[in-house]
């Protein structure tokens, strides 16, 4: 059985996707991009602003399903330039205490709106 999960402290999707899907005691978060859910508009000026927001699009993800990030078990990272890789490495970090979740970061050609990095997680609630 699945649930969707809705958090309207996000922007709403801009596709034909969910914000989350629980399914058993697993929670899959789709990607999360940098806008600002009250302005619709990207975070800025930097990239520091940018994954700051994403993972602030995460985490009010993770709490509509009553989690948190101490239970995120995966994380995918896409950015447009692996330039940016320090940067946002130190932005994400910030958000996790320990026992740091598993994870990937790759360099993609495009990235929806143009933004300079997405980020999806898998937790278990």
């Amino acid at each position: 059985m699945k649930k969707i999960i809705v958090s309207k402290n996000t922007p709403a999707p801009i596709g034909p996707y969910s914000h989350a899907v629980k399914a058993g005691n697993t929670l899959y978060v789709s990607g999360q991009i940098g806008l600002n859910a009250k302005t619709g508009e990207l975070a800025g000026p930097d990239i520091k602003s940018e994954a700051r927001q994403v993972m602030e699009n995460i985490r009010a993800i993770l709490a509509e399903a009553g989690a948190d990030f101490s239970q995120v078990v995966k994380c995918s990272i896409f950015l447009m330039d692996m330039n940016n890789f320090t940067a946002v490495n130190e932005v994400y970090g910030s958000y996790f205490s320990s026992e740091f979740p598993a994870r990937e970061t790759v360099q993609v050609s495009g990235l929806p709106k143009n933004v300079n990095v997405e980020i999806s997680v898998i937790a278990v609630i």
